[in-house]
Formats: C-alpha cells, structure tokens, sequence
C-alpha cells in the first residue's frame, strides 16, 4: 500500500454536503425603476502636489533695492572633480546662509544636472534663459539672473541645454573667457560669486577656474577623500600659469562627516595634515535633514533652522566672512 493510498480512499469515502439551490423571486413591487436610479459622478483624487516651494521668476529689473553698500566682489569656484561629495549642497546653503547675513550673493549654476537651481525650487522648465545663453548665445547676464531667490541670494540657473556646451565650446573664440568676461560686469553688485562646478576638468570647469579668484574644495570625509584632487590641483597650477595668475585655493571644506565613525576622523586628520591652515574649522555632517531639504526647494536654513546642518552652514558663512 502506498504512502497516500489511505489518505486517498478516506477522501472517497466522506460525504459530501450538498448546498440546498436557493431560487430567487421577485415580486411586482420589487421591480427597479430605472428612471429612478440616481447617477452618482464618481470624485477625481486630487493631483499630488509638489512638494518643493517653488520660486517665481521674476526679471533682474524687479530685484529689490539694496540698502546696504557692497563690499569688493570675491568670485569662488566650488569644484572638486568627483561627484557626490557636496558642491551643489554647499553652493545653495553657504550662498543662503551668506545672504541671510545681509551679503549680496550670486549663485551660478554650471553644472549641467541644475541641482543648485532645482534645489533652490527653481522650476527649470519655466527658465526662458539659462547660463547656457550667456556662454554661447551672447545673452546679457543681467537678462539670465532670476532675483531674491531667497533673502539677499540671485541665482544664474542652468538647464539640460548646458549639456551641449562642452562640444560646442570648442570651436568658439576665447573659450576660456565666456564666464570671466560675463561676471566681471557683475563685479561691485554682489559681496560674493559663487560657482557651482559640475564633477569633470571639461571647459566649463575651466571657464570656472578663470573667471574665479579663489576655489573652495568641498571633501567628503569617507575612502579616497583625496582621490582626484592631486588632478584638480594640477589643472588649477596649468590654469593659473597661463590664464589666471590670481587664482589660488580659498579653503577646503570637509562634508558628510560622521563623527560615530573612525574612518571620518581619520580622514579629517589626512585632509588637514595635507592642506594645512587653508582647511575650514567647520566640519559639514552627514544628516537626513540636509538631504530631504532640496526636494523641498530650500535651503537648509530655511527647511530645519534648528537643525546641526544649518548650524553648520552658518558657522562656515562666519569662517568665510572672518577670511575676507
């Protein structure tokens, strides 16, 4: 006899109940009157709204007046030739945190990704000129800058058009110079320029070494801190040779510190023995606050005040107003 046999022949052998046929019966009255029949429009669920506090895009000739004279224009390249170490993220919170101080200051957005834009709450698809037109359309600069972003901070923005400006750049005279020839007439408007590099040594990061005077080097704290900036170095010492003799290193800003871990303390240590002085105090940490904050179209000081993150950005602000 097989294993299931028994099994088998108990399951032949119960009864099997049997449901009773129900038939249903309607009597006259319970007949449904079509006529009567209520049609009911079934509700639409409400479109999601978009979280990020979009900004409106109003024209240079509606920037609030300023009441407050502008100190000497200082022109700052955020690079570092890696991704994802915090250029984008310090260019909008060190910008806003500058021009919640009472500075005047200019973000412009070179990166083709316009993360410095978007996470301003910049809706690029509404930008009728962006940095782009400035580079290669001969576009004024004045007719590029959206305004009072945030208090005391105008943004030049960028959009998926700037992608093409690496090949096109090429065949262009003074390619070198688009960007210094477009923000030296910016010069005695704003206390500070940043520019937020995109992460290659393409001629839209050297249009960012010469139109700049100093160079803030933003350095995550996790392995191969230092890769690449050896590269970064020799590419601003070719620049400075041969196209901008003025420029030099302004500070270099230590980001996605964790302070529970070995590794970022280590780190800390190798970044400071290797650059010295010119390293910031300030150390950026990492937090889910500084993260969450671009998706909403605001800077850190403005989504979590409060918060380590914004504090840190205020202090670094200090730093960079303390050395001149």
């Amino acid at each position: 006899m097989g294993l299931f046999d028994s099994l088998k022949r108990d399951k032949q052998t119960e009864p099997k109940t049997v449901k009773p046929e129900v038939q249903e019966t309607y009597e006259e009255d319970d007949q449904i009157d079509i006529e009567e029949v209520e049609i009911v429009e079934r509700e639409v669920a409400p479109a999601i709204e978009d979280s990020r506090d979009v900004k409106p895009i109003k024209s240079y000739a509606e920037k609030a007046p300023v009441k407050r004279a502008v100190g000497q224009t200082k022109v700052m390249a955020i690079i570092n030739q890696k991704g994802g170490v915090g250029k984008s993220t310090t260019a909008i919170n060190l910008s806003a945190a500058l021009g919640e101080m009472g500075k005047q200051v200019l973000l412009v957005d070179l990166d083709p990704q316009g993360n410095s834009s978007s996470g301003l709450g910049i809706e690029k698809s509404k930008v009728e000129h962006c940095v782009y037109d400035v580079l290669l359309n001969e576009v004024p600069v004045e007719d590029v800058i959206i305004p009072d972003v945030c208090e005391g901070l105008d943004v030049i923005p960028a959009t998926i058009n700037l992608a093409g400006a690496e090949v096109e750049l090429v065949a262009e005279m003074a390619r070198e110079n688009r960007l210094r020839d477009s923000v030296g007439s910016l010069r005695g408007k704003y206390d500070y320029v940043f520019i937020d590099c995109p992460p290659s040594l393409g001629l839209l990061t050297v249009n960012a070494l010469v139109a700049a005077d100093k160079l803030l080097i933003p350095i995550q704290c996790e392995f191969y801190a230092l890769e690449g900036v050896t590269k970064l170095l020799d590419s601003m010492k070719r620049v400075k040779t041969r196209l901008n003799p003025s420029l030099d290193i302004f500070g270099v800003l230590l980001t996605m510190y964790d302070g529970r871990t070995t590794l970022s303390k280590q780190v800390v240590e190798e970044v400071r023995n290797y650059f010295g002085k010119i390293v910031f105090d300030t150390l950026i940490p990492r937090t889910v606050k500084l993260s969450e904050a671009p998706s909403f179209g605001q800077p850190i000081t403005q989504y979590d005040p409060s918060g380590k993150g914004a504090q840190s950005y205020v202090d670094l602000a200090k730093e960079v107003i303390n050395r001149g």
